[in-house]
């Protein structure tokens, strides 16, 4: 698809049922998933499709479901983008589309990054909030003043940022930010704060002991919003990923100014990053055609369109 970015979700757009209409209705879905089934060493599609939620939502489960529905549903699609991208865990389908990484690498790298960063701070200790409505001037000037371990996770539009680090150190920012809506998110550890070093320093080895292929067409990276080409490009870039923030509005603006693209398809589940191009492109001014593919359904009615 000449001239158009493939986007691809993460944590936190797992819903249960999600790949069960790829693997009952086509030959594909039902072999990877088995596939994962055999990889990872326990029931992993019936986490998938059935839940319970609680369980879907541990992070080394939620990061190889959504790796597979994404996959599947890229695979079946059969299109190769100008370029694309993915929002943290998503950076890894964002590879694997490319040609970067095989499927089994991919799905013991994120089993494996997830465990890390669920082991690397005890439960309780950490937080993450998402600011709404803040200015990323007085975000910044505000975690540099707080006391303890507290970080800017996610830069996701103008006015749209996490935070992530020690709760109490979370809670005093959010506090003295006061943007119009604050909502800490339902997650099991701080992820990308500097207290997921320990993750990242396991992470790496993983990474050092994986083939990377060049890509076949570029993706940017979430830590400085560059294009990588190379495998050495991408794995590197992953390593530093796990500890640092994502620059996905820096990503998007690069896409929509610099690149002039018009046409966005997000490929997995939930519809997070449509909403964010959507937003970013109207505070520019730009018209884009955006696609969410989800589902099988929505698979064919884009193949129609």
């Amino acid at each position: 698809m000449k001239d158009s970015v493939f986007l691809f979700p993460g944590q936190g757009s797992q819903v249960v049922g999600m790949g069960k209409d790829l693997y009952r209705e086509t030959e594909l879905g039902k072999n990877v998933f088995k596939r994962v089934d055999e990889i990872l060493g326990y029931h992993f599609s019936r986490i998938c499709f059935e839940g319970p939620e609680d369980e879907l939502k541990l992070t080394f489960n939620t990061q190889p479901a959504l790796l597979t529905v994404s996959f599947v549903l890229c695979s079946l699609l059969g299109l190769k983008p100008s370029l694309a991208a993915g929002h943290s865990l998503g950076e890894y389908s964002a590879l694997l589309s490319s040609g970067c990484l095989e499927f089994d690498d991919a799905v013991l790298l994120v089993h494996r990054r997830g465990k890390y960063m669920q082991e690397a701070v005890p439960v309780g200790r950490g937080a993450m909030a998402a600011v709404i409505g803040a200015d990323i001037q007085k975000v910044q000037e505000t975690i540099q003043a707080v006391e303890g371990v507290v970080n800017l996770a996610n830069w996701n539009s103008s006015s749209q940022f996490v935070l992530s680090g020690d709760k109490k150190a979370v809670e005093q920012a959010v506090e003295r930010i006061s943007a119009p809506k604050t909502v800490f998110l339902p997650v099991s550890a701080p992820f990308h704060s500097q207290l997921m070093l320990p993750a990242e320093q396991k992470l790496s080895v993983d990474l050092d002991h994986t083939e990377f292929k060049d890509l076949n067409f570029p993706v940017l990276n979430n830590v400085e919003a560059q294009e990588m080409y190379t495998g050495d490009q991408a794995r590197e870039a992953l390593k530093r990923q796990v500890s640092r923030p994502v620059l996905w509005h820096t990503s998007m603006l690069k896409f929509l100014q610099d690149y002039q693209i018009k046409k966005f398809v997000e490929i997995g589940s939930g519809k997070v990053l449509s909403g964010l191009i959507i937003r970013t492109a109207r505070e520019l001014g730009y018209e884009i055609e955006v696609h969410n593919i989800q589902t099988l359904a929505d698979l064919k009615n884009f193949k129609k369109s």
